[in-house]
C-alpha cells in the first residue's frame, strides 16, 4: 500500500512541474496549429500537451533568434523579407520553403487583384 502512496505522490509533483512550465505567464500562440501539424506527420491526434509546449518554446525561441538576426542586417531595426533569406540561403530545404511560400504569396496577390477587378468590373455593369 505505501508504494501505491509513494507513486501516486510522485506523478503529482510530475503535473505540478509540467503546470508551471506551461503557466510561465506567456499565452501559447500556436497550441491548435501544432497539434494538426504533429498529428499530420505522425503523432496521435491528441498528442500530448508537454509534447505541443516543448515544440512551441522551440517554435518561438526559432523565429525570435531569426528575427533578431534578420533585424540586425539590411536595415537596422526593421525585418525585410530579403533579411530572412539571406539568412536562410546556405540551408537548401528551408531556402527552397521560402522561395516556395514567396512565389505562393506572389500568386494569391494575383488572383486576389484580378478576383477584385472581375467583382468591380460586374458592379459597373450592373449600375450602368
Amino acid at each position: 500500500m505505501a508504494n501505491v502512496d509513494e507513486e501516486q505522490f510522485e506523478e503529482d509533483d510530475g503535473n505540478e512541474a509540467a503546470l508551471a512550465l506551461c503557466s510561465d505567464g506567456r499565452k501559447r500562440l500556436f497550441s491548435k496549429e501544432l497539434r494538426c501539424m504533429m498529428y499530420g506527420f505522425g503523432d496521435d491526434q491528441n498528442p500530448y500537451t508537454e509534447s505541443v509546449d516543448i515544440i512551441e518554446d522551440l517554435v518561438i525561441e526559432f523565429i525570435t533568434e531569426m528575427t533578431h538576426k534578420a533585424m540586425e542586417i539590411g536595415r537596422t531595426g526593421r525585418v525585410q523579407v530579403e533579411d530572412i533569406v539571406f539568412l536562410v540561403r546556405k540551408d537548401a530545404r528551408k531556402y527552397a520553403r521560402v522561395k516556395d511560400l514567396l512565389t505562393m504569396n506572389e500568386e494569391l496577390k494575383k488572383a486576389r487583384k484580378a478576383f477584385d477587378e472581375v467583382k468591380y468590373a460586374g458592379k459597373e455593369a450592373t449600375q450602368g
